[in-house]
């Protein structure tokens, strides 16, 4: 992936021609008296949306745990040495 700088006051003047670049792909890292202080990326796709349905019957196979999660922890950190 392409990356370039860019100053601070030239991607206020430029914004809509650097988003049309970060859209194609470009990254553009936007300088502030020469430190890089923001990257303009493309944004990523989104991934396939969650199954709830699909996760529930998966959770509903799963065995209950005998203590509350909670007291778990609270047993497990009772019980480890320092």
């Amino acid at each position: 992936m392409a990356r370039r700088s860019v100053k601070l006051a030239d991607a206020k003047a430029r914004l809509s021609e650097l988003t049309d670049q970060a859209e194609h792909g470009e990254e553009i890292v936007i300088t502030k008296r020469g430190r890089p202080v923001a990257v303009l990326t493309p944004v990523r796709s989104a991934k396939r949306p969650i199954d709830v349905e699909a996760t529930r019957a998966i959770l509903a196979t799963l065995p209950k745990q005998p203590e509350r999660a909670a007291d778990l922890v609270r047993r497990m950190r009772n019980e480890a040495r320092y």
